[in-house]
């Protein structure tokens, strides 16, 4: 016996359909390579869906045909995911932040038709195009032709090619378990691996994402996504704006440019923003040296990799910002945890104490399981305390990597990589990356506590911490500094600092300063470079 409810398929066509109905005229307003400021409405943006479909029609692409995106934040890339994906089709976004290699190597791998592009990403492609096996055309993202002349008899412009098209087209059935958006990890170990999500599971998980305890969007707000849309669908944003029916603004390649962000949020009546604290360090320097105060933006939303402890008290304190901690990777879609501070006995709790709480990654969102073990796999009690390698599963969590039969879970969980601890309350704390943990003599120490308390420093923008072979604890802590515009400070300088807040056997034995240190291509701190940087170091 089953219920008697309807078998209504949980698809993105559903989300389109009710955002076309119900949010037509909600504004979604862009930067692109062509339009210094560009605005449509909701409305606009499904009807030129319709005429992709029809254009990916007409080149007899079929259910299941992976169509790659090399392109920005703008109103044509969100166009694209779901004149894609409601096409039947599996819009696959490409990070145009990886190596030549890299993308040369997830477009075969994927097997692509077509590849939509902004112009700023033409060169990157003509680099690797004679070894794309598969593509049968290059279409660039812009209405001007004179970008594409004599670039061959494959390239053509979007404009011109969705023209001819009609606003109205018949979208097929689709069942909810049907592939609709591919997505490749950042391959800082190898090469990147894809992981293709289920209109059921990005359905569910934007949900998820827009209740009250998660990012609680509803249709007087504004969001501006900071993370970009060739990333983890920008971590749902796209869909959330359809079905919450909210305001969407649009950076484009500009996503990263601290002025930029703060016209769009005060002329735009931004709201709520979502990104990494690399871009949210840029802002805060720019609004700090301008003495300007963002009093619309309400709610920041803040992933990737925790917020430094200082960013946080200013965005809280001097921005009077609600600050959003969330977790989640590419593999979850990517939202897992998130940190709302209960109302009851934690307010009652000392300042410092609350504050270490909001700092913690949060608890997980329904539709999210968690689930610390040991090296022996015997799991780990929520004391707050021990930690344990993160596993998690869930209706939104990978289950197998695209064209990786090799690779699979473990007993239906998926094994996050992090390591962390998880409090009686429930709260996650991520405490390092397994591969980035150092164990001295015996014990381990928390690469991610001593970068945030060097972070605080008021001369240090961004620390890292890493491994260093040691003759006799086995390994021990290295401190490097991007020092690109103060003097540096000694290691008695740093040990003063740092006494009270890590234990002092975690006091890194050395310091380094660089020019930079290195970045992954979505904003995190790219260890394995720093560790080969480092290779030969001795203490």
């Amino acid at each position: 016996m089953i219920g008697s409810m309807m078998n209504y398929q949980l698809t993105l066509t559903s989300i389109m359909q009710h955002g076309k109905q119900i949010n037509p005229n909600k504004e979604v307003v862009s930067i692109t390579s062509d339009h210094d400021h560009h605005r449509c409405t909701l409305s606009d943006i499904f009807e030129r869906s319709a005429q992709v479909a029809n254009l990916l029609k007409s080149h007899n692409i079929e259910k299941g045909d992976r169509i790659a995106t090399l392109a920005w934040n703008d109103f044509r890339h969100m166009e694209l995911y779901y004149g894609i994906s409601c096409s039947g089709a599996v819009c696959h976004t490409i990070n145009p932040r990886l190596h030549p290699d890299q993308v040369n190597f997830i477009i075969n791998d994927a097997s692509d038709k077509i590849v939509f592009l902004d112009v700023m990403f033409i060169d990157l492609v003509k680099a690797v195009e004679a070894e794309l096996t598969s593509v049968k055309r290059f279409i660039v993202l812009t209405s001007d032709v004179s970008v594409v002349e004599h670039l061959g008899e494959k390239w053509s412009t979007y404009e011109d090619d969705i023209s001819i098209y009609s606003k109205e087209h018949d979208w097929p059935e689709l069942n909810e378990n049907d592939p609709c958006q591919l997505c490749y990890t950042s391959g800082t170990t190898g090469n990147p691996k894809g992981v293709q999500y289920s209109h059921r599971s990005l359905v569910l998980h934007t949900m998820a994402a827009i209740a009250p305890d998660a990012f609680s969007i509803g249709k007087n707000d504004c969001i501006l996504p900071v993370v970009p849309m060739f990333h983890v669908n920008a971590w749902g944003i796209p869909y959330m704006a359809a079905m919450a029916g909210c305001k969407l603004v649009l950076a484009g390649s500009k996503v990263a440019d601290p002025t930029v962000l703060s016209r769009l949020i005060q002329n735009e009546g931004v709201t709520l923003a979502a990104g990494v604290p690399t871009v949210w360090n840029l802002l805060a320097q720019h609004l700090q040296e301008n003495d300007i105060s963002l009093t619309g933006l309400k709610k920041l939303v803040v992933g990737g990799t925790a917020m430094p402890p200082h960013l946080y008290r200013y965005f809280q304190n001097d921005q009077n910002m609600a600050i959003i901690h969330a977790w989640g990777m590419t593999e979850m879609s990517p939202l897992g945890t998130i940190n709302h501070i209960q109302a009851d006995e934690m307010q009652a709790w000392d300042d410092e104490v609350l504050f270490e709480q909001k700092l913690k990654q949060g608890m997980p969102v329904y539709g999210i399981e968690l689930k610390l073990v040991n090296d022996d796999g015997q799991e780990v009690p929520w004391d707050g305390k021990e930690s344990g390698n993160l596993l998690v599963r869930g209706p939104w969590v990978v289950d197998k990597y695209f064209n990786r039969p090799d690779v699979e879970n473990k007993n239906g969980w998926f094994d996050t990589g992090d390591v962390s601890v998880i409090d009686q309350y429930g709260y996650m704390k991520i405490t390092d990356r397994s591969k980035d943990v150092i164990k001295s003599g015996g014990e381990w120490i928390s690469s991610v506590d001593i970068e945030n308390a060097m972070m605080s420093h008021p001369d240090v923008s961004l620390a890292a911490v890493i491994g260093i072979e040691h003759h006799k604890w086995d390994e021990r802590p290295l401190l490097i500094i991007e020092n690109h515009r103060g003097e540096a400070l000694s290691h008695e300088d740093i040990v003063t600092f740092l006494t009270g807040k890590i234990a002092k056997w975690w006091m890194p034995d050395a310091i380094e300063y660089v020019e930079h240190i290195p970045m992954t291509a979505t904003g995190k701190m790219h260890k394995l470079k720093l560790r080969e940087k480092f290779e030969q170091y001795s203490f």
